[in-house]
């Protein structure tokens, strides 16, 4: 019994030192080109990246060209290059600790809004066990356990990112058939008009002839 008590407890601790750390978030407005920084403390993380445009500042635009995502490592060597994105998630391991950077390119003429998610997950106890094979096989149930907890976190911002992507897509097309059904009865309307102000000009004409 002291024996799974123990493991027991061993499983919570590496439960809270497994959970992914070195979390970045943020939602900006883009013109032309924004990069941002992330240090990445230890050599062999895996970095997990989403993005997605959630707006262009223009009720009429309706380009699919996205944007364009580089991925640059401390030695300035590039590990990922994204072209003409609307929404893109992956992961890569950090072959070198340091700054790395990640520079998002705008060629739309309009501005764009873009919901940005960095985490980094380290698993520290796995440092200093990791020679202990009596702690393999519940080092092995903890890092999937951690791969759990965080695709839950991971996907549920990626999901509502992409969600409020689409409800401002169904709210602009909405717009849009609304505005245009209102030009083509204005423009119905107008044809009608134009069309009994001919007809009559056309009857007082033959009734003018008619008279003579």
């Amino acid at each position: 019994m002291k024996i799974g008590s123990l493991e027991f407890v061993a499983v919570i601790l590496l439960v809270f030192l497994c959970i992914p750390n070195g979390v970045f978030g943020i939602r900006f407005v883009i013109d032309r080109e924004e990069c941002f920084s992330h240090d990445v403390k230890y050599e062999g993380d895996t970095i997990h990246v989403s993005f997605v445009v959630i707006k262009a500042d223009s009720s009429w635009h309706n380009s699919h060209e996205g944007v364009d995502l580089v991925v640059k490592g401390p030695s300035g060597d590039q590990i990922q290059d994204y072209r003409d994105k609307l929404s893109e998630k992956f992961e890569f391991v950090a072959h070198q600790k340091g700054v790395h950077r990640f520079c998002f390119s705008n060629k739309s003429p309009y501005y764009e809004t873009v919901d940005f998610d960095v985490h980094e997950s380290h698993f520290s106890y796995y440092d200093q066990h990791a020679k202990d094979e009596h702690f393999n096989p519940l080092l092995d149930q903890i890092s999937k356990l951690e791969e759990a907890l965080y695709n839950i976190q991971f996907e549920q911002h990626w999901l509502e990112a992409q969600t409020e992507r689409q409800a401002i897509v169904n709210e602009a097309m909405s717009r849009k058939a609304v505005h245009k059904a209102f030009y083509e009865s204005a423009a119905l309307i107008g044809a009608s008009v134009l069309q009994v102000y001919l007809l009559r000009r056309l009857f007082e004409r033959k009734l003018g002839m008619s008279l003579v």
